[in-house]
């Protein structure tokens, strides 16, 4: 640190299922020391990240180290929950040596570094880094907009057109906020697709800043902690859509929270899950599902038509009640299509 008296914090963002949960999770894991807090944002009203990440509490990030904010965007509810729970973070017995935060997948970060200038915690923490996460094999194939053929079609019609989609105003915010990119999902893309990651983020960042590839959240945490980068000193470099506006809205996207009941097939459910994304335009899918005749909850993440599930730990005394966490953009919201679709 620069500032011996202030604590780091490290701000994960990137869009929806890049990565981040998985991230922060490794860096848990390997923390080198460092007793960790995590705040997370979760967009919407269930906390799935959040129960995530206390699953595998270490001694050097404690449960009671993990607090998730649930009420709406970080960056949009500064005054109400932010600064509050990093007050909270900051009054525990022990405090901790270093806090990572995990925006939602809609935040943008210049907002929340913005709010690290309030009087009552500036001379208290600063912002070690951003660290950007892109998926890497949806980058290349143009996924962060909403459509981006039509897109396409519309630039090559006539250049002087700017039809940026929220989707992709939200990327390029990311991207050019960020300290360090991280390219997640290298496995998947493949080199080709990670050479047209790479080409697409550079196109976008307003400054030269590592571009690092990797699989499965994997990553020395020694490159992305302690970069000592004081992003909240350093807004002027970090151009953002919505520079001269004292908000932002999230009107384009909507959040749903599907009760499911228990389930027999789990084929059946990915199907209905993919049939979403191709058919509905549904962007993220996460959460968890009771399984007939399995004692573990399936936990179920989602990113488009790509569905990851295992199942995460046994359900215990709790009830055996699952719910999906649905989002995509406003006008792709049809609650009773969805729940029919997911058999809710």
């Amino acid at each position: 640190m620069n500032d011996l008296s202030k604590i780091p914090v490290t701000v994960v963002t990137g869009f929806l299922g890049s990565g981040k949960t998985t991230l922060i999770r490794h860096l848990m894991q390997n923390a080198g020391g460092r007793r960790l807090a995590v705040l997370v944002n979760e967009f919407g009203t269930v906390g799935v990240d959040g129960d995530i990440l206390k699953s595998c509490a270490i001694p050097d990030c404690p449960a009671e180290n993990i607090v998730e904010l649930a009420n709406g965007c970080i960056c949009c509810t500064v005054a109400d929950d932010f600064i509050p729970t990093i007050e909270a973070l900051m009054a525990l017995p022990t405090k901790p040596d270093h806090i990572l935060i995990e925006t939602s997948g809609l935040a943008l970060p210049k907002p929340l570094l913005k709010a690290f200038d309030w009087p009552a915690i500036r001379s208290k923490i600063t912002v070690d880094g951003v660290i950007a996460l892109a998926d890497a094999e949806a980058v290349a194939a143009g996924r962060f907009a909403a459509d981006e053929h039509a897109v396409d079609l519309q630039r090559k019609a006539d250049d002087s057109i700017d039809h940026e989609t929220p989707l992709s105003e939200v990327f390029e915010d990311q991207i050019s906020c960020a300290d360090i990119i991280l390219m997640s999902k290298a496995d998947l893309a493949g080199e080709a697709g990670l050479a047209a990651a790479r080409k697409i983020i550079e196109a976008e960042s307003p400054r030269t800043i590592p571009i690092l590839s990797m699989s499965e959240g994997v990553i020395d945490p020694n490159i992305v902690l302690g970069l000592n980068a004081a992003a909240e000193d350093d807004l002027a470099a970090r151009p953002s859509h919505h520079d001269g506006h004292d908000d932002h809205e999230h009107d384009d996207f909507e959040t749903i929270v599907v009760p499911m009941p228990e389930i027999d097939n789990i084929d059946a459910l990915v199907a209905a899950i993919e049939k979403l994304a191709n058919e509905q335009h549904i962007l993220r899918v996460k959460g968890y599902v009771a399984v007939s005749g399995k004692p573990m909850r399936l936990l179920v993440q989602a990113v488009g038509a790509r569905v990851r599930q295992q199942f995460d730990r046994p359900w215990g005394a709790e009830s055996r009640q699952g719910h999906l966490v649905v989002i995509a953009e406003h006008d792709h919201i049809d609650t009773a299509a969805i729940r029919a679709t997911l058999g809710a």
